[in-house]
């Protein structure tokens, strides 16, 4: 499947960027994790990177924190203005990363953890010690901030391993995958934090498998495949290049359902369950067209469901992978 990239919207274009890289290349020996990956991530937004398991997600997020070189042949990087082959520490100043797997220290408490943290930037004692008390308080871990943070949920060492990472006032997050095991719940407070830092003007580069996620939260979102961006848009513009959207219209009267199926163009017939299935953008427009046919006709349907392309038909579709983690099934709009 040949798909072009969305272009981005003026807006996008003129804006400031935290992050670009030009043609980012590496490789392993005989295998090549990245092949010409080009991004470009505007200030103050949530850029979601997508892929399965092994597509080079986190190479990416090593190579543009420092922690690792970008191949032979890759272009010019810029990270928070700089250029991490030439300045990495101004790099590691502007940024911060939570990775798959919590550095939380379960053998000393959250409070000790973040003072850890304000002694690496080094903070004074007392900086140090207001800015720990001011994160605990913001991501609700003060009544555990004096318990060792073994004992603490996956939530909650979730929450301690980001306010960890504010100790330093990035500008631009790095978050690898920061929901992976956790409930519903934790998931749905750790968007809500994700929400309230890039609206302090943060900006977020996210890496997910969870493709509710990357739809609630990403502003623009890129889909990494085979080392290379398979597309790139925002969740609507993705959704818009798979197709496959229909109107079902389910009757309980078989003489209702023989003359719309009769009447209809390009329906597909479910004469077992009484059905029709219209293709259909889900637009406002068709389903008011339709809705005016069935009452000009006199035809009463009695269920009539819309389905949309959602991101799980955009990732099946662009990487041909397994199933994702997904917290849902595709959803459908019921009348």
């Amino acid at each position: 499947m040949t798909v072009t990239r969305a272009s981005a919207p003026p807006a996008a274009q003129e804006a400031a960027q935290a992050i670009t890289a030009t043609g980012l290349r590496k490789s392993y020996g005989d295998k090549t994790v990245l092949d010409g990956v080009d991004l470009s991530v505007p200030e103050g937004t949530v850029f979601s990177l997508l892929g399965p398991n092994g597509a080079g997600k986190t190479t990416v997020v090593k190579i543009l924190s420092t922690l690792i070189s970008p191949g032979a042949g890759s272009g010019g990087i810029r990270v928070g203005g700089h250029d991490p082959a030439v300045d990495p520490q101004a790099v590691r100043a502007a940024i911060g990363v939570t990775g798959q797997f919590s550095a939380v220290d379960g053998l000393i408490t959250g409070e000790e953890n973040m003072l850890l943290m304000a002694d690496l930037h080094h903070l004074s004692r007392r900086e140090g010690r207001r800015v720990a008390a001011e994160l605990l308080e913001r991501f609700d871990l003060v009544e555990a901030a004096r318990k060792p943070a073994a004992g603490y949920s996956g939530g909650m060492k979730r929450r301690l391993d980001i306010a960890m990472t504010l100790v330093g006032s990035p500008r631009i997050i790095f978050l690898d995958e920061p929901t992976t095991g956790l409930d519903p719940r934790s998931r749905h407070t750790m968007w809500g934090i994700i929400r309230e830092l890039v609206s302090g003007g943060v900006t977020v580069f996210l890496t997910t498998q969870y493709l509710e996620e990357a739809d609630e939260l990403a502003d623009r979102i890129a889909v990494l495949n085979n080392g290379r961006i398979a597309a790139e848009g925002t969740a609507e513009e993705l959704k818009r290049i798979v197709p496959g959207g229909h109107v079902k219209l389910r009757f309980n009267v078989p003489d209702a359902y023989r003359s719309a199926a009769s009447a209809l163009r390009e329906v597909a017939r479910d004469d077992e369950s009484l059905s029709l299935q219209i293709p259909s953008d889900g637009s406002q427009r068709e389903l008011r067209s339709l809705l005016d046919w069935l009452d000009s006709a006199g035809i009463e349907a009695d269920e009539l469901t819309v389905h949309t392309p959602d991101l799980d038909d955009v990732f099946f579709a662009l990487t041909g992978s397994g199933v994702p983690a997904r917290d849902n099934q595709p959803k459908e709009a019921v009348r």
